[in-house]
């Protein structure tokens, strides 16, 4: 199995910001991208940023200009900076990664992705 452990969310007022990091474990062989998604109250899950194994990213207009998501230094780890931060982007924030190959036993599994469990993100107005 694959877990996701997001962390670096927390309460910020208006025009700050934050940086989320987002670990992945497991006896993983292989993970092709990670992203961040939202849930904000009432809404549904959006893409807010994307990061394939290539260094190609995707953002949502939404927070272009204002977010870099990052591969981290350790393996299969992601970050996410968010600067002027909105009302508007308080949000849970979830962790994505997939396609993922991981080992369980010594049969190689190919998961579609997986997700982590969620960090809020409350912005103060």
């Amino acid at each position: 199995q694959v877990q996701l452990v997001e962390s670096g969310g927390g309460l910020v007022q208006s025009g700050g910001s934050l940086r989320l990091s987002c670990a992945a474990s497991g006896n993983i062989q292989r993970i092709d991208a990670m992203g961040w998604y939202r849930r904000a109250p009432g809404k549904q899950r959006e893409l807010v940023a994307h990061i394939s194994n290539d260094g190609t990213t995707n953002y949502a207009d939404s927070v272009k200009g204002r977010v870099t998501i990052s591969w981290g230094n350790a393996k299969y780890t992601v970050t996410l900076q968010i600067n002027s931060l909105r009302p508007e982007d308080t949000a849970v924030y979830y962790c994505n990664a997939g396609p993922i190959n991981y080992y369980s036993g010594d049969s190689l599994v190919a998961a579609r992705e997986s997700w982590g469990q969620g960090t809020q993100v409350t912005v103060s107005s």
